[in-house]
């Protein structure tokens, strides 16, 4: 696995100079693992409370140089207001990050697993756990932030209760993990997006994946042709997204993740569609994240 207190991004505008980027959740959360994973362990993050908020920040050049957004995850699927957020914006995508979702137990320095009484945590991750807990007799609460949850474990300096969360949130809070690890599914990915403001976006060197939406009619085999083109082109479709468009009479948005070997190949098949879509538009072309 990439030591996670490194860029694993050649093409980071932050690399070796820290930055500052928006983040959904607190300081601890997977959100900021994957900001880290990307821009390197020096990155500033700014909290918010919403993903709206993130986009809207990431938009601002007074406020920050990008963003980190969460769209969709290897178990619970895509987060679809995300990619309308992302739609409405004028943000470009320039990388992704895989990250593999660890859930693990913690407590404050001396506390056994006998002292623990109730386990706080985010409902989706008390949820991704339960296998574990239900080994033990012990009160679940839900609470709204998996890192928020280890950071009031830490502040109170409790004695009884045990917190679920990121193995970074336990570094950050001074916590020890007594049970690493306790989630039942453990191919568990969020994938991430990277999002700046196209003034400052930089072009991605040997970029292989684009994101990209573009809209269809209703017509017998429109989407259909679309495809066909992409197929024909050699792309690999990784993703394929589509949206009811308000208003319309049966017209839908699509999202697709394209990947290619060269930009050629990307930009032929580019032009190749755009005369059967309607609003086409590349949210950006980057690297292909690993999935590590």
């Amino acid at each position: 696995m990439e030591d996670k207190n490194e860029s694993t991004n050649l093409n980071s505008p932050f690399r070796g100079a820290g930055g500052k980027v928006s983040i959904q959740g607190y300081e601890g959360s997977f959100h900021q693992e994957a900001a880290r994973q990307f821009f390197g362990k020096d990155v500033e993050v700014i909290p918010c409370a919403t993903f709206r908020e993130v986009v809207k920040i990431a938009a601002n050049k007074k406020e920050s140089d990008g963003g980190v957004m969460a769209i969709e995850n290897s178990i619970a699927g895509s987060i679809l207001p995300n990619y309308n957020l992302l739609q409405k914006s004028n943000l470009r995508v320039i990388g992704e990050i895989y990250l593999q979702i660890r859930q693990n137990l913690m407590v404050n320095p001396g506390v056994t697993l006998k002292d623990i009484r109730e386990v706080h945590s985010h409902p989706m991750a008390i949820q991704q756990c339960l296998e574990y807990l239900d080994k033990y007799d012990w009160k679940l609460i839900e609470t709204e932030d998996t890192a928020l949850s280890a950071k009031h474990v830490h502040q109170h300096r409790s004695k009884h209760i045990a917190a679920i969360a990121s193995k970074l949130a336990a570094d950050l809070f001074g916590l020890h993990m007594i049970a690493p690890n306790i989630h039942t599914m453990k191919n568990n990915y969020t994938r991430f997006l990277i999002i700046q403001r196209e003034d400052v976006a930089i072009k991605v060197e040997n970029a292989d994946k684009a994101s990209v939406n573009f809209h269809t009619d209703h017509s017998q085999g429109s989407l259909a042709r679309v495809l066909t083109k992409i197929a024909d082109g050699g792309i690999n479709l990784s993703k394929l997204q589509s949206f009811p468009i308000p208003g319309s009479d049966w017209q839908y948005s699509f999202h697709a993740d394209m990947e290619f070997e060269t930009m050629e190949q990307f930009n032929t098949v580019m032009e190749n569609i755009k005369p059967i879509t309607a609003d086409l538009k590349i949210y950006g072309v980057y690297k292909k994240g690993k999935t590590v």
